[in-house]
């Protein structure tokens, strides 16, 4: 890794054909970036955002994500439990973190708004007072995931097995609570 340092820069429409230095930025602003199957491995990203960027396929290896904000952005097929563990907290807005996965994260207090997590792995995670504000759920597995005090009140298409995951007041909402039934095969009218 290179000694590069950024802060209180603004990022604009950068791409793979001209990738981001590696090195650590610092309160920096990534607008219409397309870091598709780029390498942020070992990257530093500490007070950043990231708005309307495509970060699909990138690759995570010992990245940090320290208080960073995802608005508008596509990350599909993210592993972001190769991110470093250290510090790693983010909040995602209005983003598509479709086929993605956040195996063994630690990561209590995070806030989903109106984001789309279809096929998502949060097997082994810990989500606890997470709030998931308007999120779709599709396909997503949770299995031994901490989601005790997490709120999917306004959130929906989840399957939560309440026998495998830590619900301790966890909040929902009719309808979408008879996603905790799921596994019963029952009719619900």
């Amino acid at each position: 890794m290179t000694d590069f340092f950024a802060a209180d820069k603004t990022y604009e429409k950068v791409t793979s054909a001209h990738p981001l230095i590696k090195g650590e930025y610092e309160n920096c602003k990534f607008d219409n970036c397309d870091l598709s199957n780029a390498d942020l491995a070992g990257m530093k990203f500490i007070d950043c955002t990231f708005t309307s960027c495509n970060l699909s396929m990138a690759k995570l290896v010992k990245t940090v994500f320290n208080k960073v904000s995802f608005k508008d952005c596509k990350m599909w097929g993210l592993r972001l439990y190769d991110c470093s563990a250290f510090g790693l907290s983010f909040t995602f807005d209005g983003c598509s973190v479709n086929h993605s996965s956040f195996y063994g994260l630690k990561i209590p207090k995070t806030k989903f708004i109106n984001t789309q997590l279809h096929e998502v792995d949060f097997t082994d995670c810990d989500l606890a007072s997470s709030v998931f504000d308007n999120c779709d759920f599709t396909n997503a597995n949770f299995e031994n995931t901490i989601l005790e005090k997490a709120d999917f009140t306004t959130s929906h298409n989840y399957s939560i097995d309440p026998m495998i995951n830590k619900l301790k007041k966890a909040k929902f909402a009719l309808p979408a609570v008879v996603g905790l039934l799921y596994k019963y095969d029952i009719v619900i009218e």
